[in-house]
């Protein structure tokens, strides 16, 4: 389980950051080339389109966090700084889950963009 997180992260972190990248170029097109790490923080009021990016970010690199301490989880305990195994075994687990949960939604965001493309006007 340990290497199939660490082989899938590194395509994973692709996937997430290309559906960034495409709600970002439907959000705001002038900023299609720039790099989302590059923004600026937005204003008090900022528009829906800015604060979607902000949830978006803060998400994925939550994500991110979760699945790059579980990848050293096995060291740990082989090195002596973690003990106890179940908690490993938890750890590893909710990384498991929440890359999962993020793939759902990116899956489910990208089934949105293409019914609403599908739409006519």
């Amino acid at each position: 389980m340990v290497e199939r997180i660490g082989k899938e992260s590194a395509l994973a972190r692709e996937a997430m950051r290309a559906a960034q990248r495409l709600v970002t170029e439907r959000l705001d097109p002038s900023r299609a080339t720039a790099s989302t790490a590059e923004t600026a923080p937005a204003a008090t009021s900022a528009p829906a389109g800015i604060e979607f990016e902000r949830v978006l970010d803060a998400g994925i690199e939550r994500i991110d966090r979760d699945v790059r301490s579980a990848e050293s989880l096995p060291i740990d305990l082989l090195t002596g700084k973690v003990d106890d195994f179940h908690e490993i075994a938890v750890q590893l687990k909710n990384a498991e889950l929440s890359f999962k949960f993020a793939m759902e939604i990116r899956n489910k965001l990208i089934d949105a963009y293409r019914e609403v493309m599908r739409m006519s006007v």
